[in-house]
């Protein structure tokens, strides 16, 4: 499993330990960005990761100051399913029945052990398929 991570400043300081709590779990880690807690443009993060991820159907990770801007742009990717997760249960439902192949939160209002926490339940828990595979197929025609 690789696992492609991009922050903006706002999420810095959060996406340095989530690499080092992947890296201690043994989750291969592509760090994309940003590199320093200098301002950044999150689209442009988002950009790196939700590419990545739409080719190699592996999983990301985005942080930045609220989760909201890096949601919405990693969304306008095709075959992005990128979900603002704020807790145990919507990091869980979203990999089960949406399919989220990204989670994003937010570094200014997530503490580091909740974000550990929604980080391997996200990476771990598969897609209940089922009734929610339909769903999933609507969202990605709405792409079309």
């Amino acid at each position: 499993m690789v696992v492609f991570i991009g922050s903006d400043h706002g999420g810095y300081e959060l996406k340095e330990q989530i690499k080092s709590f992947l890296e201690e779990i043994g989750v291969d880690v592509e760090d994309l960005g940003t590199y320093s807690p200098e301002s950044c443009d999150y689209p442009d993060i988002a950009q790196k990761v939700a590419l990545n991820v739409a080719k190699s159907k592996e999983k990301g990770i985005l942080i930045c100051g609220s989760g909201i801007g890096m949601s919405i742009a990693a969304n306008k990717v095709e075959g992005i399913r990128c979900a603002l997760c704020h807790d145990a249960y919507t990091a869980e439902y979203s990999r089960r029945h949406n399919d989220a192949n990204i989670i994003a939160f937010g570094g200014r209002t997530t503490g580091v052990e909740i974000a550990k926490q929604m980080v391997k339940i996200f990476l771990f828990t598969e897609f209940d398929g089922g009734r929610h595979e339909r769903r999933v197929e609507k969202i990605g025609k709405l792409e079309a």
